[in-house]
């Protein structure tokens, strides 16, 4: 390589000596070879696991019939696991949160009502259970409510390039988890 290159064409014998000449060379053509035998392809150390093994490990809360498996578009079944894992990692964020404030008891009992509809919720059948008054609970929940639609946004906006979209992004996450899309 050395002969059929131009090294020794560039050579000039006034900068030094053609021994330092030939010892840089081969220093360079060793570190070479040294990077390109240590060097990692593409993906190098990253380990593949099997989308089924996957899934078994981490089963959504929100799931699939079996006629919705056998009836849905990959596509739509795919969205509908995306919706899924972000609200559930939201979802798992709050309880984080509350755990850490020493209220995961509260959480508990309140969190079945975050999505649902407002008329279904026992206001006093909460206020037994948890030995505070209404306006209490109905403050509570919409705490609870609120903080959830912060963190919701604060995950699908980690899914996206531009913040202007998060908007469409969650109106589209309700759409796949919508049983009705």
């Amino acid at each position: 390589m050395l002969l059929n290159g131009n090294l020794l064409k560039l050579a000039d014998p006034n900068c030094g000596r053609f021994r330092s000449l030939l010892c840089t060379a081969l220093k360079n053509f060793l570190a070479d070879q040294h990077d390109k035998a240590t060097r990692e392809k593409r993906g190098g150390r990253v380990q593949f696991v099997a989308w089924d093994d996957w899934m078994s490990e981490a089963p959504s809360q929100l799931s699939l019939s079996t006629h919705d498996l056998a009836t849905w578009t990959a596509e739509r079944i795919f969205d509908f696991r995306w919706a899924a894992t972000v609200v559930e990692q939201a979802l798992r964020r709050l309880s984080e949160e509350w755990s850490r404030r020493s209220i995961l008891r509260v959480f508990t009992l309140l969190s079945d009502y975050l999505i649902g509809d407002r008329v279904a919720v026992s206001y006093a059948s909460l206020s037994t259970s948890l030995g505070v008054h209404e306006t209490a609970i109905k403050r509570l929940l919409h705490d609870l409510r609120a903080r959830f639609r912060a963190i919701l946004r604060e995950e699908v906006a980690q899914t996206l390039d531009d913040a202007a979209n998060i908007e469409d992004e969650v109106r589209y996450l309700c759409a796949a988890l919508a049983s009705d899309t």
